[in-house]
């Protein structure tokens, strides 16, 4: 019986991944203005150094963001942009640019 309900959460979590980062997106565009210097005004880097953002996936964004914030990934450029980031920011950010399409 273990085995079928462990199959069911993940085949649940895997058909609407979306819930797992509950951002607010209207949030998230207003704290998006310092990533634009980089990542562009609507995600899209103009610049082949930074990657675009819009169309990424929230939960993808999320564990980059806080891999930065907590010093788990080194970056001399992101580092000091993810560390005053709260929870709450990185997930409006997420839930923004994963909003945003190509």
């Amino acid at each position: 019986m273990k085995k079928v309900l462990t199959l069911v959460t993940i085949a649940a979590l895997c058909i609407n991944p979306g819930n797992l980062v509950a951002g607010d997106a209207a949030a998230g565009k207003s704290k998006a203005a310092t990533c634009g210097a980089c990542h562009g005004a609507n995600g899209i880097s103009t610049n082949d150094l930074w990657p675009n953002l819009a169309g990424q996936k929230a939960g993808y964004l999320v564990a980059q963001l806080k891999a930065f914030r907590d010093g788990k990934r080194a970056d001399p450029m992101m580092a000091p942009m993810a560390a005053p980031l709260s929870d709450a920011d990185i997930d409006d950010l997420a839930a923004y640019y994963a909003s945003l399409g190509l």
